[in-house]
């Protein structure tokens, strides 16, 4: 095996997460442009088929199921059908994800529960889901944020919260699963790159993070799904527990 075979996924089936738009659309077409079978999951149904139709163009079978990842049993009835079309699942992308910018001040509950419920509950439902059907060898990859590790500006305490609480779950997951299991759990903390979310962000904004950036520009999404795909295939193999910061050095400033 060369190092490039090292991120080949053939015959591996990868669950996505949020792949109704945005990053997540990026993540699925890297996995199956590597050659594994791909399950997109998410709420809205007729984006997720728009997303289908695209990913299907690497030439493996696509499996659309809307889902809504707050609801625990939701999340164990998508993994069973995976498991019923196509037998197996051996990574999970866990990159759904809400946030908005709000003063803590004036934050309600119910928003702030809102998004803890998806970002960081969504994601141990899935991970519960995946990890009783996972075989040794699997990948489980939370999609956390820069923002779990620093402050970048916006006023986003439930969103860094959450983004930060993923972080102890994945190592938490890791040190559970990994030796007992064989799955490996890391997380990604992306830095900026322009989604749904991010058009939100006010005017200036992102030229205002310019000085953080080292690398002096936002990131492209190809560059945050190649890291997906480092983790999820054997060239990852011997990281788990960890955090991948894809932030063009925001994090260290």
């Amino acid at each position: 095996m060369t190092i490039s075979d090292m991120f080949r996924l053939d015959g591996k089936v990868a669950i996505v997460t949020g792949a109704s738009s945005g990053l997540g659309v990026y993540f699925a077409q890297a996995l199956a442009e590597s050659g594994a079978d791909v399950a997109l999951a998410a709420r809205r149904a007729d984006r997720l088929e728009q997303t289908k139709q695209l990913v299907e163009q690497a030439g493996v079978r696509v499996l659309a199921v809307q889902t809504d990842i707050t609801d625990a049993n939701g999340c164990s009835a998508l993994v069973d059908s995976v498991v019923a079309e196509f037998g197996r699942v051996d990574v999970l992308v866990n990159n759904a994800g809400l946030g908005a910018a709000v003063p803590a001040t004036r934050e309600t509950p119910q928003h702030f529960r809102d998004i803890i419920e998806v970002n960081l509950c969504g994601s141990y439902w899935m991970a519960q889901a995946c990890g009783r059907v996972m075989k040794p060898g699997s990948s489980i990859i939370n999609i956390s944020s820069a923002l779990g590790l620093t402050t970048l500006g916006l006023p986003q305490a439930a969103y860094s919260a959450s983004k930060a609480a993923l972080l102890g779950l994945t190592r938490d997951l890791a040190a559970q699963w990994t030796g007992r299991k064989g799955i490996r759990v890391n997380a990604i903390a992306p830095g900026f790159f322009a989604t749904e979310m991010t058009d939100s962000y006010p005017d200036g904004y992102v030229e205002g993070l310019a000085p953080r950036m080292l690398i002096g520009r936002a990131g492209d999404p190809r560059e945050l799904a190649a890291a997906v795909l480092f983790l999820a295939s054997s060239a990852g193999g011997y990281v788990t527990g960890q955090t991948f910061a894809v932030d063009g050095g925001l994090t260290i400033t």
